[in-house]
């Protein structure tokens, strides 16, 4: 994990200051095409397979109000398309998942995030992103040194499924500097930092990934 610790002097207040205007988001989800009927068993409460520990999931433990608009079959961004992939590929075939994969290559972390083993990552949808203004992103999307931790902050070095977030209820994130990620509520009321999760227990071949709404600030949970 080691590689992924790219943190700049003072990144939290930096990061802080940057997203003030994150604090209500649009809901969003990843990409859909929303005229195909999604899998009765996504729309639910998760199912967990996961019964190793592992946090790895399946199609079938999929949960969320927007999972219903992921895009069907082998279509890029659907489930089968993403499964396969590791979690920066898989994020890059999705149409809403866009200023995240924009994000994560100004920082140069596609290769590293690729390589994990078993992560978990929370994956602000681009209308969480829009909140900031295009001007704003673009103007950290050029500064990857302050960038870098507000991403890191959206990532678990361990793999956890719903099941798993919701009995471990704090985590800590690659940017340890940026206070806990605390997991409230269960199934399709769960949040992190507040943040609502969209479309939950997604599989990629080495990360477990959840939508969320909003752009987490580092240093919001420190005390």
């Amino acid at each position: 994990m080691s590689k992924l610790r790219v943190a700049g002097i003072g990144f939290t207040a930096v990061a802080a200051l940057a997203l003030t205007a994150c604090s209500s988001n649009d809901t969003a989800s990843s990409g859909s095409s929303s005229s195909a009927p999604a899998p009765s068993s996504s729309m639910s409460a998760p199912m967990s397979s996961a019964a190793s520990g592992d946090g790895v999931t399946t199609n079938a433990d999929v949960f969320g109000p927007a999972c219903s608009q992921l895009p069907q079959g082998s279509a890029p961004g659907s489930l089968d398309s993403m499964g396969p992939q590791p979690v920066a590929s898989a994020a890059s075939t999705n149409p809403l998942l866009t200023k995240l994969v924009a994000a994560v290559k100004a920082t140069d972390l596609v290769d590293t995030l690729n390589s994990q083993q078993a992560i978990t990552v929370f994956a602000p949808a681009d209308p969480a992103f829009a909140a900031l203004g295009d001007a704003k992103f673009n103007e950290l999307a050029g500064k990857p040194a302050e960038l870098a931790p507000i991403l890191q902050y959206h990532v678990v070095g361990k793999r956890y499924d719903a099941k798993g977030l919701e009995a471990a209820k704090s985590l800590e994130s690659l940017n340890t500097a940026g206070g806990p990620l605390k997991i409230e509520g269960s199934g399709d009321n769960m949040t992190v930092n507040g943040a609502k999760i969209l479309c939950g227990n997604i599989p990629t071949k080495n990360a477990t990934v959840f939508v969320i709404d909003k752009v987490m600030t580092p240093g919001t949970n420190k005390n």
